[in-house]
């Protein structure tokens, strides 16, 4: 119910964010956002386009951490309380000062194994772990996992992914509209000064299929993102060892279910067949294999 409301609320601030900004550019710049008549104002498109495709990445970049606390529970570390969280918070802070970045904030949450960071700026992030993942792993194999989370911190994975999938969105609003103004004027030859069905039909179908094309581009992109964050592991623990055997003790359990909005940034499942496409994370075997080839 939690993650229900959350969602709902979430969207809701976009759709308000995005509503406003369009009338602060249509009554500040005289821009006309509708998409009627019978030609089509291209640079309207490409502004209606950008806004539409930045605001909701953007705003849940921005809402990220306080997101990720609230639907998975998680609890900072404000003052460690036993000689485990003391443990956490300084293992973080070591690798957070290696790597160049500010202080993360520390948190726990109750589940099967995962962890994941998030946030939207370098120096003000936050890095969370499962119960099940401190119980099931070693102290080494859980410092490397945290090495793993600070080096996408510290690559800026969570602002590229952002500007990644608010690119994506922009290429889908524009390119899906254009065709449908085509198909609406030229092909059915719709010569009223409002959009036809064919307008209307083809957009939305294009929505929909290259939404599928962009989502596989980015998790495309994304797989890519968790070789670079196993290479930062390595670099930070100074031995590709205990990542390798971290990743062998994940390829035996099941990972916890992470809320969407950081999905990308835990450990991820091992989906087959046409499904891997739209994977986050490529498979732990070639990680480990990529891992091996390092040869430190």
């Amino acid at each position: 119910m939690k993650r229900i409301a959350l969602f709902v609320l979430t969207n809701l601030a976009i759709m308000a964010v995005l509503v406003l900004t369009l009338t602060v550019l249509s009554a500040v710049f005289g821009i006309n956002f509708n998409m009627g008549g019978r030609t089509l104002n291209v640079g309207s498109l490409a502004i209606f386009s950008l806004v539409v495709g930045f605001t909701g990445a953007f705003i849940s970049l921005l809402m990220s951490k306080s997101m990720a606390k609230w639907t998975t529970g998680a609890r900072v570390i404000g003052q460690p309380s036993n000689a485990m969280e003391s443990w956490l918070v300084e293992t973080v802070r070591r690798h957070a000062d290696k790597a160049g970045i500010g202080m993360p904030e520390v948190a726990i949450f109750e589940g099967e194994p995962n962890a994941f960071a998030t946030g939207a700026f370098k120096n003000s992030s936050l890095v969370a772990v499962s119960t099940g993942l401190l119980q099931s792993m070693s102290k080494e194999e859980v410092e490397a996992v945290l090495g793993h989370e600070i080096a996408h911190v510290a690559n800026g994975d969570m602002v590229t992914m952002t500007l990644l999938q608010g690119v994506m969105n922009t290429f889908v609003v524009f390119i899906s509209r254009v065709i449908g103004y085509v198909v609406d004027r030229i092909v059915l030859r719709n010569e009223s000064d409002a959009p036809g069905i064919g307008y209307f039909l083809t957009t939305i179908v294009l929505d929909i299929a290259l939404g599928f094309l962009a989502a596989i581009i980015v998790a495309w992109f994304s797989r890519r993102r968790e070789f670079r964050a196993d290479a930062g592991a390595v670099e930070l623990m100074g031995s590709n060892r205990p990542m390798i055997n971290a990743l062998a003790r994940l390829g035996g359990m099941e990972p916890g279910e992470l809320p969407q909005q950081v999905k990308s940034f835990g450990i991820n499942s091992r989906p087959g067949g046409m499904m891997a496409l739209f994977s986050s994370h490529p498979p732990i075997e070639q990680r480990i294999a990529a891992l091996q080839a390092m040869g430190r």
